[in-house]
């Protein structure tokens, strides 16, 4: 049986597929209803408001040194490292994940760019 944090690195990994990011669908499963978003790029993202049918657009990145920290039985802090293969850039992750009628949902994601 796969544990959690290896679930929730599989959940991390799944919002980087093409086919994740560019459905509204997929996103809308992986997602919670209120989430958002602090991204690298200094925008903020509101599930409800910027996710159209396109998705959130196609990205070519890789996750290293994923952990966890539990807060709860059913909230869990999950921390990474991304390189963005296409202009060479670490960023600094974080994302909260909410148990939501037996499935795993991210609530809130923050990407730090490191210099």
């Amino acid at each position: 049986m796969i544990n959690l944090k290896e679930h929730l690195q599989q959940l991390e990994e799944s919002l980087l597929k093409p086919e994740i990011r560019s459905s509204q669908q997929e996103l809308k499963k992986l997602l919670a209803e209120k989430f958002f978003e602090f991204g690298s790029s200094g925008k903020v993202l509101y599930k409800n408001e910027d996710i159209g049918v396109e998705g959130i657009g196609i990205v070519n990145m890789e996750i290293s040194d994923f952990e966890i920290h539990p807060l709860s039985d059913e909230i869990v802090l999950a921390t990474y490292c991304v390189f963005n293969v296409d202009n060479k850039q670490y960023s600094l992750r974080s994302s909260i994940w909410k148990l939501i009628n037996e499935r795993w949902q991210m609530v809130f994601h923050q990407g730090t760019k490191i210099i």
